[in-house]
């Protein structure tokens, strides 16, 4: 092992290599090699034409992250599952300047491993149906990226997705301490991601591991527990201070991530359409006492805070990055929870949501259809991607969609536990027709799955194919506010039950 600098590191990636930029999300990204490789290419106008391969793309939206990479001829090729951090990166495949595809984050995880096995690939029912399926776009994110990538096939008269592994040079990876032998340790860390497998598929693919890390110890001095990526894997080893070793991207350090102990009490107050959203929400929580669950991001992901507000317990949140039970974080923190009760590698996280472990999911919705169709990774000029949602939606047993009834300006109000449409949304979310299936509707009816859309004005249910409205709000016209803001068939009984008139009040606060 040898300790390098990040400008030195950024001079090891070769032109047409393959890459792991490590990383979910906002959260542990390697953002000094990150920076010197975007800064290298800047200047001498290598390396050039390198493919990327990661699950969760990490960024802050504003450049860092990923993003430093982002930039004309430097990468040629992208396959990654989550895109929303890095809309520069995105940018190039939306603009037809890269190969790019987006691949369930989860099955990227898992092929992670599979590669460093020397397996050929993936097998998996995750994508049936959606956008990822070769009877549709195969993961494809613009007309320049060819096909032929994933394979259909069928086992025991089943059918499934295979995706092929795919071996790399190089894995940037990230940790907290690393001794002169190189062994990682990840202590100040909010989870262990992919990390020991990136650099086993590097390391199997007789390319190199560089791994970040805050500080170098002496050898010995490392409990063994406490390392997750043993030195024999690691080439290189850069040390960065903590201004490009941030914990997030919102926060430098936050001891609550990476400490065990009862939540401290979070008082925050949220929006109040998104409030509105999170309470309804809670209701189908506290129908599945002991459920494993999953929040996704955006305004599922305030439910956590909410019911730690609201007192509420007998359930387990859970994150995909790996962090199990605490309060998940939000913005541009996501990944991380406050005082988990225990972390394990993202793959692992995968394994369980993919074996039906998740009993109930709250998940957003960008748009959505009359047979239940679902988009949350190509709309209105953004590809955020799919991430996690493809596995956690295909696999949960139990899905409440949150979201706003309608987008782009809409502004309520509350007044005698009653809502108030101030200015309607410009932008439809309930449409003819999903602009991408990120969630297949049909096949949930067939998999008898229960699916709820919660919004501020209306509670919407998914059965026999078929969008039910089962709950309108205080104060709603449902003809002016509900059926002339909806571009979809939907089912209205003669007498709708209203949401409970305290989710518009302060009672519940």
């Amino acid at each position: 092992m040898q300790v390098i600098s990040a400008d030195h590191a950024a001079e090891l990636i070769q032109d047409n290599w393959t890459v792991i930029p490590g990383g979910f999300g906002c959260c542990g990204h390697p953002e000094a090699i990150t920076r010197s490789i975007g800064r290298r290419f800047k200047q001498n106008g290598r390396p050039r034409n390198i493919t990327l391969l990661f699950a969760a793309g990490s960024g802050d939206r504003a450049g860092r992250g990923i993003d430093h990479l982002a930039q004309r001829e430097l990468v040629s090729c992208a396959i990654g599952g989550f895109w929303g951090f890095a809309p520069g990166l995105a940018a190039l495949a939306r603009n037809e300047l890269i190969d790019a595809y987006c691949w369930p984050q989860g099955v990227i995880s898992q092929l992670f491993r599979a590669t460093a096995a020397g397996l050929p690939g993936v097998l998996s029912r995750v994508g049936l149906g959606t956008f990822i399926d070769p009877d549709q776009d195969e993961g494809r994110l613009n007309r320049r990226s060819k096909r032929g990538l994933i394979q259909k096939l069928t086992v025991n008269q089943e059918d499934f997705l295979f995706y092929p592994s795919i071996p790399v040079h190089c894995a940037i990876i990230r940790g907290t301490r690393s001794d002169e032998r190189g062994n990682i340790s990840m202590e100040q860390e909010i989870s262990y991601q992919d990390a020991l497998a990136q650099a086993q598929t590097a390391h199997n693919s007789g390319g190199i591991v560089i791994a970040q890390v805050l500080e170098l110890v002496p050898a010995g001095t490392l409990q063994p527990q406490a390392v997750k990526v043993p030195g024999h894997l690691v080439d290189f080893v850069v040390v960065a201070d903590r201004s490009q070793h941030p914990q997030t991207y919102a926060e430098e350090f936050n001891p609550a991530y990476v400490t065990a102990g009862p939540a401290t009490p979070d008082h925050r107050s949220l929006p109040l359409v998104r409030r509105i959203i999170a309470r309804r929400a809670l209701a189908e929580l506290t129908k599945s006492p002991g459920a494993l669950v999953n929040l996704g991001i955006g305004t599922p992901a305030d439910i956590g805070l909410l019911a730690q507000q609201m007192g509420l317990s007998g359930y387990t949140l859970t994150v995909e990055s790996g962090q199990f039970g605490g309060i998940p974080a939000s913005g541009l923190s996501f990944g991380a929870s406050a005082h988990p009760e225990a972390v394990i590698e993202q793959s692992s996280m995968f394994d369980l949501y993919d074996g039906g472990g998740i009993d109930l999911a709250f998940l957003g919705f960008a748009q959505a259809d009359s047979n239940g169709n679902v988009n949350v990774s190509n709309f209105a000029g953004r590809i955020p991607g799919i991430g996690g949602f493809a596995n956690i939606s295909r696999s949960a047993k139990r899905i409440v969609f949150c979201g706003t009834f309608t987008a782009q300006g809409l502004h309520i109000a509350t007044a005698g536990g009653r809502l108030l449409i101030r200015h309607e949304g410009a932008i439809r979310k309930f449409v003819e027709r999903v602009d991408e299936i990120s969630f297949n509707g049909t096949i949930a009816c067939q998999n008898k799955k229960s699916v709820l859309f919660v919004t501020e004005r209306a509670v919407i249910e998914l059965s026999e194919n078929c969008l039910h409205l089962i709950e309108v709000a205080p104060g709603i016209d449902i003809d002016r506010d509900v059926l002339q803001q909806i571009g979809v068939h939907i089912i209205v009984g003669s007498d709708i039950p209203l949401m409970d008139s305290r989710l518009f009040s302060e009672e519940m606060a």
